[in-house]
This record gives C-alpha cells, structure tokens and sequence, in this order.
C-alpha cells in the first residue's frame, strides 16, 4: 500500500480492481480540514481518463511492473505489433493501451513496454522521434517577423505546426511528449 500522498506523475497503482497511470497531479492544502489530492488517472486497460479526489491519509494498492524494450515491426488493421528485442517475441497492442502514442508509430522504432503479470499494459515513446513530411501547406511569404507557422502531415498522419521553411520531403523531429515541433533533421 502507499499513501496518496506519494502520487506523483507517471506512477502507477490498483484502486477497486482497475489499474491507473496518474497523469496529472495536485495537492491543495485548505485553511481548516485534511488536504486533498486530486489526480486526473488514466485507466491502463481501457485507456479512459477519470479525474480522481482522494483526502489525505487515503492508501491505494501499488503494483509490480516489468519493463521490457520492444521495436516497433508494423501495423495490422487494428493491432499495432512489437517485437521484444530480448526474447524475440512479438505481442500486439490495440489503439486503447496506445493512447496518442499510436500516433508516432514507425517501423523500426524503440520504445519501453510495461508489463503487468505477463499483460501489456503501457506503451513509454523516446522523448522525441523523427519523421518524415509528407504534405506540406504552402507558406505566405513576407510574414516571418510575426513566427508564422503552418500545418504539416508525417508519415504517420500525424498533424503538426512547423515553421514556413518545412517543406514536403523534409525530415522533422517532433517531441512526444506534446506533439510539437522541435527542429529540422
């Protein structure tokens, strides 16, 4: 058991038979009574998004968790399938466990599993991952002094806003974590 407290961003615990990844985090302290902890918890097996109240002092159940690093081989019509660099075997993950990682999938991509008795539950991208422009919106030249930006398509369908100089073709590096631009490759 662990105590509400100690929830942070990224940790994972059991509460009433259902596993949570704790997304979002705060502590709000009142002038009188116990402080609360409200969290925003994604559920790992359904990929669903509850906000959550606990009040200090509250204990939840922590889990065991196995990691492995898997690469990414290649999309079926509704499974994305990986390939554990150790033990050779490919598990498939659907778009629920994926969430918005599915987003970045490319071949040949290295990412970290986490597993939860021998069960995929959870998908950890690199901070950020190169791809490949494959439509570019035309830019208004002139209008730089302002930051302009414009919307481009990857390889992987993924929308992003890039500076004009991006053209169709190019290379860019695109963090995870946000979804947004980082720089030209």
């Amino acid at each position: 058991m662990i105590d509400v407290n100690d929830l942070r961003n990224g940790v994972t615990f059991e509460l009433d038979g259902n596993l949570y990844k704790v997304i979002e985090y705060a502590h709000h302290k009142p002038g009188r009574g116990k402080a609360t902890i409200r969290t925003r918890v994604r559920d790992l097996r359904t990929g669903t998004v509850l906000e959550k109240t606990f009040i200090s002092g509250d204990r939840v159940q922590n889990v065991r968790l196995d990691h492995r690093v898997v690469q990414f081989l290649y999309r079926d019509t509704d499974l994305f399938y990986f390939m554990d660099t150790e033990t050779y075997e490919q598990p498939a993950l659907s778009p629920a466990i994926l969430g918005s990682a599915a987003d970045y999938m490319k071949e040949g991509l290295e990412a970290k599993l986490t597993l939860y008795d021998g069960e995929p539950i959870d998908l950890e991208l690199p901070t950020t991952v190169d791809l490949q422009v494959v439509h570019a919106e035309v830019g208004v030249r002139g209008d730089t002094a302002t930051g302009s930006t414009k919307s481009v398509t990857t390889e992987t369908g993924l929308k992003v806003q890039v500076p004009l100089f991006v053209e169709t073709g190019d290379t860019v590096r695109v963090d995870t974590r946000s979804g947004s631009y980082v720089t030209r490759v």
